[in-house]
């Protein structure tokens, strides 16, 4: 029974050292708001400020983007496009200048998009 009035005690005193401390910071938190309160007056005018600037970078750098190139996607799909017949691998290896492996890719790709379509066995059609 003694040991555990000790620890009882021992535990009320670390609860009430506690509890002082989250008293210290809610009175430090209040401060804190209390403060920022007063001071939006001169943000607003700073946040002002740099929104003007940051929609004058984004103007000049959408100025300044050059062109987008064509991906590997992109480049397969249009000579595919270009056909009616539709066109084999051999000769997407030859007008893309890809390797096997990349053709394979792009055009599982692409048929997994949906935006082409195999006619027969490596003949590809634009869907």
């Amino acid at each position: 029974m003694k040991k555990i009035k000790a620890q009882l005690k021992t535990l009320s005193k670390s609860l009430s050292t506690l509890s002082k401390q989250v008293e210290k910071i809610t009175n430090q938190v209040d401060k804190l708001q209390a403060s920022q309160k007063a001071v939006p007056a001169k943000k607003t005018v700073a946040k002002k400020k740099a929104a003007k600037k940051t929609v004058a970078k984004k103007v000049a750098a959408k100025k300044a983007a050059p062109a987008k190139q064509e991906t590997m996607l992109d480049a397969v799909f249009n000579a595919i496009k270009r056909t009616k017949k539709g066109v084999t691998v051999a000769q997407l290896r030859e007008k893309t200048k890809l390797d096997s492996r990349q053709l394979s890719n792009a055009l599982y790709k692409l048929t997994k998009k949906g935006a082409i379509q195999t006619k027969s066995r490596g003949l590809y059609v634009k869907k």
